[in-house]
């Protein structure tokens, strides 16, 4: 398939730019995962649409800081970095995503906003690319990116971070810090939804998937299967596994909060569909043509047009379908991306 199979044209009004004004208050399409047919619903519609026993699968995973910025000992110039995810055991060496990478180079030194400093160091894998591995003198804490740190908005988000955005920035169920993105569908659940949901005998389980820029790097290829993805690190508990394994020889369906909750699943399981408990990395690229064992239903955002997500979101529908959602999310003025609205597709 052609990237440009993908496209779509959004006005940039329709671009959320904040955060509704409380959470939970979005709008939420419905969307027939064969028939391609959609409702209009809000966001607190949505116990009364999910069939009881269902098993929902939410991701925990918490936003670092990890947008930090730093000054280049030999020009006085600041730099941009943010952190994905350490290498190595000893916490100290990162692999980070850089603006203007050519400039970045071995041995430049960069000084941080607490005085500490990291040198870039020579890494073969990053030749060409944006991403340097940085390292420095000691370990890396939570501490020293709560300092040092901004919360990572994405790049269509065309302001700078505040103190609203570290509450709403974070799903309420945030709990192993880690991904240097938000899971962003579970931003649209409040602890009052979840008990909404509970009171309906829906099961409600969390894994993990650090987010990293696997989910959102562009496509560069136009044929898509050429795309490489990033890894990323997941952790499905034995215990979860066991009880979506259970849910499914009952009959029951498995509702996926996120596309990095159905990455996770569909990772994480076996050629028929059973799921492996324990922790992995994945790099799982999914796009029209894939077959999904275990994820039954997906609730997520509205996506960016030509990215992974909008070509897992077509896989696991059809791009015929979604495309048509699309072009009546636009009619309909739906908010898109990370703070936008939501769509359930069942």
């Amino acid at each position: 398939m052609k990237l440009s199979d993908f496209y779509f044209d959004l006005p940039e009004e329709l671009i959320a730019q904040k955060p509704s004004g409380e959470r939970g208050k979005d709008r939420l399409m419905l969307l027939g995962r064969q028939s391609g047919i959609v409702e209009h619903h809000l966001m607190e519609d949505l116990p009364d649409l999910i069939d009881e026993g269902t098993l929902m699968v939410f991701n925990n995973s918490r936003v670092r800081r990890s947008r930090c910025y730093a000054i280049k000992e030999s020009t006085g110039r600041e730099q941009e970095f943010l952190f994905l995810n350490q290498i190595g055991p000893e916490g100290d060496t990162w692999n980070t995503m850089v603006k203007g990478a050519k400039k970045v180079k071995p041995e430049n030194i960069y000084t941080f906003a607490d005085g500490s400093k990291g040198v870039i160091v020579y890494d073969k894998e990053n030749e060409g690319s944006e991403f340097r591995t940085i390292k420095f003198p000691f370990r890396l804490t939570e501490e020293w990116f709560e300092k040092n740190g901004h919360i990572p908005l994405p790049p269509y988000i065309r302001r700078e971070d505040t103190e609203v955005d570290s509450e709403r920035y974070q799903t309420v169920y945030a709990k192993e810090t880690g991904s240097a993105a938000c899971p962003t569908a579970g931003l649209h659940f409040t602890e009052e939804m979840l008990n909404r949901l509970r009171e309906k005998n829906i099961d409600l389980e969390w894994i993990t998937l650090h987010v990293g820029l696997g989910t959102f790097l562009p496509v560069r290829e136009e044929n898509i299967e050429d795309h490489k993805m990033h890894e990323e690190l997941y952790t499905v508990p034995y215990e979860v596994a066991d009880k979506i394994n259970k849910a499914k020889a009952e009959g029951r369906k498995i509702l996926a909060v996120g596309t990095t909750s159905v990455r996770t699943l569909e990772s994480a399981c076996d050629e028929n569909g059973k799921v492996i408990g324990g922790t992995n990395k994945t790099h799982i690229f999914m796009y029209p043509g894939f077959k999904f064992k275990v994820v039954d239903q997906m609730f997520t955002n509205f996506h960016t047009p030509e990215s992974t997500l909008l070509m897992l979101v077509s896989a696991f529908s059809s791009r015929e379908n979604i495309m048509n959602a699309y072009r009546q999310a636009v009619e309909e003025k739906y908010r898109f991306f990370s703070y936008g609205d939501a769509m359930f597709i069942k």
